[in-house]
């Protein structure tokens, strides 16, 4: 006899399905174009739907922006519990900052978005309160000095400045440097930005 929760069930798996199909098309779609260089047909398209699917999930174009930066930066490298709980923190940050951005290393997809979406008002408002909501929370949370906020938002710079010079614009005096000497460079900076310990 079949059970008559089975249909419900395979409903919600199925729209499940298709929001991470949308979700994912849309990420990739975005690190490919940025915001303004595509648009939700081309996004519906390769996730196999409709435009109204995607609307109807996501709500906007603007909706599945939001969520796919969001979805970016769910599974941080640098700033992570384990790295922020580190003794020596600024230099763990250092050598996953120098690690992401490495000769044979894909710019990461979140970075990739940000950076071919700037030029979009739209986008640069909604990628700026998913920012301050995750990665700028995270960064000031470690802060235990004055103006945690502004060290938080300086330390960003620093990570962001560092891929565009190093990853894409492939600046010969970083992109060829010994990944130890910028890593030996990098962390006094980050520990006075950051300063994670109040010095007497």
């Amino acid at each position: 006899m079949k059970s008559m929760s089975s249909s419900p069930l395979k409903r919600s798996d199925k729209a499940a399905a298709t929001r991470a199909a949308i979700l994912s098309a849309g990420r990739r779609a975005f690190a490919a174009h940025g915001y303004d260089g595509v648009g939700v047909r081309a996004i519906a398209a390769e996730a196999g739907v409709t435009a109204m699917m995607v609307n109807r999930y996501f709500g906007s174009k603007e909706g599945l922006f939001g969520e796919v930066v969001t979805d970016s930066m769910r599974d941080p490298i640098i700033l992570t519990p384990e790295n922020m709980a580190a003794p020596d923190m600024a230099r763990v940050f250092a050598e996953a900052l120098v690690g992401i951005t490495a000769r044979d290393a894909e710019p990461l997809d979140g970075f990739q978005i940000l950076f071919r979406s700037t030029g979009s008002e739209t986008a640069a408002r909604i990628a700026r309160e998913r920012i301050e909501h995750a990665h700028q929370a995270a960064a000031t949370s470690v802060v235990r000095v004055g103006h945690p906020s502004e060290r938080a938002a300086l330390f960003l710079s620093l990570v962001a400045g560092f891929q565009l010079m190093r990853q894409v614009m492939g600046l010969d005096a970083l992109a060829k440097a010994d990944p130890a000497v910028l890593v030996d460079l990098l962390t006094p900076l980050i520990a006075e930005v950051l300063r994670p310990t109040a010095r007497d």
